[in-house]
């Protein structure tokens, strides 16, 4: 078998841009002999090797060639020149609802799919289960799939493509279709595959997820290879020259704006918040709701995104509607996998709340100091109890009910955060003398 799982030799794939759709006609009458297109490069010269069982991202702005790279590794395309080889079974997620035909129920197409991979009928029975598990989209399975929407289409696609044993997985931006408690569940099973050797092709614009998964990563620039080599590397060049696109935008953007309105810009913001932006799960006894949530800066404005080394402030409202003889009010920070990152609530920070009475509203404003944390989405589940630590009913617990994207920090990051730290040198270079190591 051999170690490499894909290989691009010099790939390169043009489209036929016609102005009209008799220039095409023109061009057939004439047997070709005269054009009456222009060439589009989708792509241009692209060479690499994906070693078996590796992790290989691909990054860029749209229009760059990524989806088409990935239809070419799938062999949905051919190239124009070079050529393009996979060596295993390849399973691949790509734009939305490819490889499903609309008329055929999502079960038939389930079947068709791995009938397509070499996979038998009963092959098919046995995997079906955990396939429409994952999928999560009921009595649905049994409708065609031109009745699904576009969420429903991504479901059903990636878990057909993770259940039908792949030895190679390509998973283009068709995820981002799906709310984020689908996304966090498939971000977790990408990791799974990626531990049990599976060779990953994934394009993302979400560069925290790429440094989480990836082994090594291509930049592609207008179907040209910018840069190939370690994650961190290729992420951070490609942050940067965006970073520059972004800075020469507003300049030019800011050479035409008008002033704010002075009285808009001071206005105060309210402090009883009823905005949920987002709900993927909810659940509780009902006896107290949440009614709203909003991450503010310190001067009280609503936040685009989390910046490292900052201090926010997660403003929390809720409404009794029964009782409540020892409220707790607080909420779980999530990560880009769904995994709990960190978490508080008002019994933990020792701040009681008095009882509340139906009808009772309470705002509650938690101030954090944010550490620089690796740049990826996170996500705030806002929550309400009655009791103790110890001891507690849950009346209300919104899952990903705010989600936002954490800046890159200006410093190099080490893991997944970092620690606060001082730095006390106790010993004198040369001296030989080797110092105690005080705790400061």
């Amino acid at each position: 078998m051999s170690a490499l799982a894909v290989q691009f030799s010099n790939v390169s794939k043009s489209y036929s841009i016609y102005a009209a759709p008799r220039d095409r006609l023109k061009e057939l009458a004439t047997f070709q002999r005269r054009k009456f297109h222009t060439e589009f490069w989708a792509l241009r010269d692209v060479s690499f090797d994906v070693r078996r069982g590796e992790t290989f991202c691909v990054i860029g702005e749209n229009g760059s060639g990524k989806s088409t790279l990935l239809q070419i590794a799938a062999g949905i395309l051919a190239p124009t020149s070079g050529t393009a080889t996979a060596h295993g079974r390849v399973a691949a997620l790509l734009e939305l609802g490819s490889g499903f035909n609309p008329e055929f129920s999502g079960k038939d197409n389930v079947y068709l799919n791995g009938a397509i991979l070499g996979l038998s009928t009963k092959d098919m029975d046995r995997r079906f289960p955990d396939i429409e598990a994952f999928a999560e989209i009921g009595d649905f399975i049994q409708q065609p799939v031109k009745m699904y929407s576009s969420g429903m289409a991504v479901r059903l696609a990636f878990a057909v493509a993770i259940h039908v044993d792949p030895e190679i997985l390509l998973v283009d931006e068709a995820l981002a279709v799906g709310d984020v408690y689908f996304r966090q569940r498939c971000m977790r099973k990408v990791h799974e595959l990626r531990q049990r050797g599976v060779t990953i092709l994934f394009v993302s614009h979400a560069t925290g997820d790429v440094k989480a998964l990836g082994d090594r990563a291509l930049w592609l620039e207008k179907g040209v290879v910018k840069a190939l080599g370690k994650t961190d590397l290729v992420v951070s060049q490609y942050l940067a020259a965006m970073s520059e696109k972004d800075r020469a935008y507003q300049v030019h953007e800011q050479a035409h704006e008008f002033p704010l309105d002075a009285a808009r810009s001071a206005q105060a913001p309210e402090e009883i918040v009823e905005e949920i932006p987002n709900v993927d799960h909810r659940f509780g006894d009902g006896n107290a709701e949440v009614i709203g949530i909003a991450v503010l800066d310190i001067e009280g404005a609503r936040v685009a995104s989390l910046k490292p080394d900052s201090t926010i402030v997660v403003r929390i409202s809720v409404r009794a509607k029964a009782n409540l003889d020892r409220p707790i009010v607080g909420f779980m920070l999530r990560n880009h996998l769904g995994l709990d990152f960190a978490g508080t609530n008002t019994a933990r920070e020792r701040q009681d709340l008095p009882p509340m009475m139906a009808g009772d509203v309470c705002t509650v404003d938690f101030y954090l100091d944010l550490p620089a944390l690796y740049a990826s989405t996170f996500s705030f589940s806002p929550a309400i109890a009655n009791g103790s630590l110890d001891h507690y009913s849950m009346c209300d617990w919104i899952d990903n009910a705010v989600v936002l994207q954490m800046e890159k920090s200006s410093q190099p990051m080490y893991g997944q955060f970092h620690l606060d730290c001082r730095v006390k040198v106790n010993t004198k270079v040369g001296s030989g003398v080797v110092g105690k190591v005080v705790t400061p």
